[in-house]
């Protein structure tokens, strides 16, 4: 089933599969807790920046090893900083700049991401799985933002969660720093679907194989246009995706598939 593995290491805890079918799986690898560490967010925007110059990547899935899927940002790794000349401010400020950016990634991402959860996904891991364009989660997985317990509310996963999942949902967990279970973040949309543990990895691979048989010019033109238009004002958006749907309808994609749906055969992409 796989192609290629490329093994996590201390310096490098993020594990990459590459599929036979065009699905790129990166598993966090830094146990117990997955943190969201300097190695990891270096790891991470290396491998999503490889993957949109990559035309054999049609689909990325992010998941996790162990029993987490991640505790978001290492504090310990943060806290040795106070001892800094200026208290940490300077780390504190360029950590939270490369996280910022990682999850940007995602959402400015060419080729979908479908976030796995398999167990907890706390604080920077929740905005992790709020930034991912689909999350298939287990029936064991959680979610919360819990900075308000240790003094830090969690601002920046405010950014991705409120933008997926409803404000008053949003402010609950922000508030309270509660945990939620899989059922109650599929009623908040936060996570598409929710399923056994022992299917967990099958039903992603079905939503990837799913969407990587599609046009990839296509993908990406949609997701772009998708994150763009919600950000404008109904007329401006109208205004806009009437434009994108134009030049989607020129493309060579668009072309063959809807020939393809006259003739009643499959479409062979060109990804153009």
């Amino acid at each position: 089933m796989s192609a290629k593995i490329t093994a996590a290491t201390a310096s490098n805890p993020l594990k990459r599969t590459m599929q036979d079918n065009g699905i790129l799986r990166l598993t966090l690898e830094n146990p117990p807790a997955n943190t969201l560490s300097d190695a990891m967010l270096e790891a991470l925007q290396l491998a999503f920046d490889e993957a949109a110059d990559d035309k054999n990547v049609r689909v990325i899935i992010l998941a996790a090893a162990g029993h987490l899927f991640s505790a978001g940002h290492d504090v310990k790794e943060m806290t040795a900083h106070r001892e800094d000349d200026d208290k940490g401010r300077a780390y504190f400020a360029d950590i939270m700049g490369r996280c910022a950016k990682v999850m940007q990634s995602i959402v400015n991402h060419p080729k979908p991401v479908i976030a796995e959860i398999n167990g907890l996904a706390t604080a920077a891991g929740c905005q992790l799985v709020a930034s991912c364009d689909l999350a298939i989660a287990s029936d064991e997985a959680t979610f919360c933002t819990p900075g308000v317990h240790i003094g830090l509310f969690c601002s920046t996963p405010m950014v991705a969660l409120s933008r997926t999942i409803h404000r008053k949902h949003a402010m609950e967990m922000l508030l309270t720093g509660e945990a939620v279970d899989a059922s109650s973040a599929r009623e908040y949309g936060l996570v598409n679907r929710v399923v056994p543990k022992d299917y967990l990895q099958q039903v992603t691979n079905k939503y990837a194989e799913s969407i990587a048989a599609k046009s990839s010019h296509t993908l990406k033109v949609g997701k772009q246009a998708f994150y763009q238009q919600m950000e404008m004002g109904l007329a401006q958006a109208y205004d806009f995706t009437a434009n994108v749907m134009v030049e989607n309808m020129l493309a060579k994609d668009a072309e063959e598939g809807i020939g393809a749906f006259l003739d009643d055969r499959k479409p062979e992409w060109m990804d153009e």
